[in-house]
């Protein structure tokens, strides 16, 4: 990862969450932001699947209220540190059977923002009062976002 990018991850944990990570915790954590991003994909693959479609529409994403509430946290971020374009770089479209629709493509990279405020979150209230991230409380974050996402 780029000093360039590294710094945006880490402003952005900054700002979400008050927390200060690493470079050696960048790949890990953005790894699990993809994972899931690429779970919310299968499920809306199979959501266009059952409703008769061969495309992936905004509606068949799995998007509950907090993670629809986080990505309009994300918007007051982006304006604050500008982490737009650093966003958009880190999106993976994984392989899917069912195209995206165009307006969807063009807003995964917000999914994948508010998945990494998410992971700051949870992060947070896992180690409670604690400013410095460690691989412990990163692993225990996504055992809890493979149980919720």
């Amino acid at each position: 990862m780029s000093v360039e990018g590294f710094t945006k991850l880490e402003a952005l944990f900054r700002k979400a969450a008050s927390l200060d990570i690493k470079k050696g915790h960048a790949k890990e954590i953005i790894e699990i932001a993809e994972e899931k991003l690429r779970d919310l994909l299968l499920a809306a693959e199979r959501s266009a699947n059952m409703n008769g479609r061969d495309i992936i529409w905004e509606s068949d994403l799995p998007i509950t209220n907090g993670l629809q509430e986080t990505m309009i946290a994300l918007k007051k971020i982006n304006k604050e540190i500008g982490i737009h374009e650093y966003l958009i770089s880190i999106t993976p479209i994984p392989p899917l059977k069912y195209p995206l629709i165009v307006d969807l493509k063009e807003k995964l990279h917000v999914i994948m923002g508010a998945l990494l405020v998410v992971i700051a979150k949870i992060i947070k209230e896992v180690d409670g009062n604690d400013r410095a991230v460690d691989h412990e409380s990163i692993d225990r974050t996504k055992r809890i976002m493979d149980l919720t996402l």
